[in-house]
């Protein structure tokens, strides 16, 4: 049975607000899932209950309480927060080395963006097509922060 995360995810150092303990977990949990091959399909609907999953979900309960969310509220965002971190890694793993959906998959959709009148979408091909997935995960977990922010 897949562990995802080896040890429960440590506290960020000094007086980190709440947005800095929630993401230090979600960074940890993608680190455990790309750390076996499969790790976001495998994890993915398995509702585990061992310690280490448990002290992750306190820790980031903990910080959506601090945020100055609700219970029912903090359970929503947390449920968002692990959604977030697994379908990103699940893309992520089934991703190609050389990109999003490989060589072929990236001229169809290159060929579509350029086909029309579809000025925004050639526009944003090469980030859509890049393998930069840090980028793109601290991005996604930065717009859920700032959503959050203004719960």
């Amino acid at each position: 049975m897949l562990q995802p995360l080896a040890q429960p995810p440590s506290r960020p150092a000094g007086d980190a607000d709440w947005a800095a303990r929630l993401t230090a977990p979600a960074h940890a949990l993608r680190r455990a899932l790309l750390a076996r091959r499969d790790g976001a399909r495998v994890f993915g609907g398995t509702h585990t209950t061992g310690p280490h999953t448990v002290a992750f979900a306190e820790t980031a309960l903990g910080a959506l309480h601090e945020a100055g969310l609700g219970d029912e509220d903090a359970a929503r965002a947390f449920m968002t927060l692990v959604n977030y971190v697994l379908g990103h890694t699940l893309e992520e793993q089934a991703a190609v080395p050389d990109g999003i959906g490989g060589t072929e998959a990236v001229g169809r959709l290159r060929d579509a963006a350029t086909a029309g009148d579809h000025p925004r979408l050639a526009a944003a091909f090469p980030v859509l097509t890049s393998a930069d997935f840090d980028t793109h995960f601290d991005f996604g977990l930065r717009v859920l922060i700032e959503g959050l922010r203004h719960l």
